[in-house]
């Protein structure tokens, strides 16, 4: 909304007229005060980039020129926001270096800069105190607004700015990406370029997703903050590929235990990870992708509360399951009764065929009683087509396929279908 006000008397808006006028025709002390106070205000950020200094110089004179020429047109009244091209380009490198908050800090010491500059103008161009009063009202009530006008339109700028090379940025990642995942004759030095990851190292890549209904990127975020953490990588390469998922790849600096990030996986409900298999290069950074997609496929098999697997974990069910209809049919010879009996049944033996045989392990890793998993055991045994330790590595794999795709499902038995009974009146 345009902003209005009452304008001041016709003495005082001559004062200002004159006095934008002279500031205007000799503007030596009025920049100086000027970049004193923005340089100060601006030193920190400056320091890191000083070629900056020219650009925030231009756009803080040219607001001055803007705001004075405005008041000799209209004086004391409110001026239009500066967005001219010495703001625009400040807005531009802005965006690249991610100093907004400092740079728009420096406006506002402009401004008060513009004010104590006024003051002594004003009793430059009058001594009456009615005339000094409303002068420095009209022209504070001025400066201010059009400092607040510039600044937000600046804002505006700055945030369609940075989706726009945002959207960019990210369209550029997932080309590279993509490239590479697809075999394409592309180099390390070019992609690492584009993609702002070096690629001449050892790779572990994860797929992040979230099942439920919340679209939180945070989520994925303190997902991937958590598998960082744990492997004391750096800096990650993460691709947003949509709403709820992410891909991920790390340079790994030490071995990891999968547990640190199950504790974080915990407490962020629904978000899934799926890891792969260190590897090296352009040749690591792809296969390392591929594994976690394969690991993410068996893992939507898994029921939610198997919040986190890695390629190693379900590698030989991966391979098992290549032939779905051969797989179901060995599932179903190899566990006999037991693939369609109670699912603690199964769950309890394949952990105790993990454990090594370990009736304590088995305890301790199924939270149960002893005596609780000896009586499962017992009856899982006696559902087995065959003896357990006859056919241990074959039962084993049949329990890790099951996990994954489930009792087979087998058709229903027919009814028979009677005709139906009619009764009718009288009838004894």
């Amino acid at each position: 909304m345009a902003r209005y006000w009452d304008p001041p008397s016709d003495r005082v808006a001559e004062l200002i007229r004159v006095g934008a006028g002279s500031m205007l025709d000799k503007p030596k002390t009025a920049y100086e005060a000027l970049d004193t106070a923005v340089f100060a205000s601006s030193n920190t950020w400056l320091s890191t980039q000083p070629r900056l200094m020219e650009a925030l110089r231009a756009a803080v004179r040219a607001n001055f020129a803007h705001w004075a020429t405005a008041n000799i047109k209209a004086p004391g009244m409110p001026v239009t926001a500066n967005l001219g091209p010495e703001n625009v380009d400040l807005a531009r490198d802005v965006v690249r270096h991610g100093f907004d908050s400092a740079i728009f800090a420096s406006f506002h010491a402009a401004q008060n800069a513009a004010v104590q500059l006024w003051t002594v103008k004003a009793f430059e161009v009058t001594r009456d105190p009615d005339e000094l009063q409303e002068l420095l009202d009209a022209v504070v009530r001025s400066i201010f607004a059009y400092i607040d006008d510039t600044h937000a339109a600046l804002n505006a700028m700055v945030d369609d700015e940075r989706g726009q090379f945002a959207d960019v940025d990210h369209a550029a990642r997932m080309e590279a990406v993509g490239l590479i995942l697809e075999g394409a004759p592309i180099g390390v030095r070019r992609a690492s370029q584009r993609l702002r990851y070096e690629l001449d190292r050892h790779h572990l890549a994860a797929i992040v997703w979230s099942e439920g209904d919340s679209r939180d990127p945070g989520q994925l975020e303190r997902a991937v903050t958590a598998l960082v953490q744990a492997t004391g990588a750096t800096r990650p390469l993460t691709i947003l590929t949509g709403p709820t998922t992410m891909w991920v790849w790390i340079s790994m600096a030490t071995e990891f235990q999968v547990g640190e990030i199950r504790e974080v996986l915990a407490v962020e409900h629904w978000t899934r990870m799926a890891i792969g298999t260190p590897g090296s290069g352009l040749a690591g950074f792809r296969r390392s992708h591929l594994d976690a997609l394969v690991t993410q496929r068996i893992m939507r098999s898994f029921p939610p509360e198997t919040r986190i697997a890695t390629y190693d974990e379900i590698e030989v069910v991966a391979l098992a399951t290549a032939d779905m209809d051969r797989a179901i049919e060995f599932v179903s010879r190899t566990l006999g009764p037991l693939v369609t009996a109670d699912r603690d049944l199964r769950e309890t033996l394949r952990i105790y065929l993990r454990e090594g045989l370990s009736t304590t392990q088995t305890a301790k890793a199924l939270y149960a009683h002893r005596n609780t998993i000896i009586n499962r055991l017992d009856r899982a045994r006696a559902l087995l087509p065959h003896g357990l330790e006859q056919r241990t590595l074959q039962i084993a794999l049949a329990l890790e396929m099951a996990q994954v795709i489930g009792p087979p499902v087998r058709d229903p038995a027919p009814t028979i279908q009677e005709p139906p009974i009619t009764i009718r009146k009288n009838q004894q």
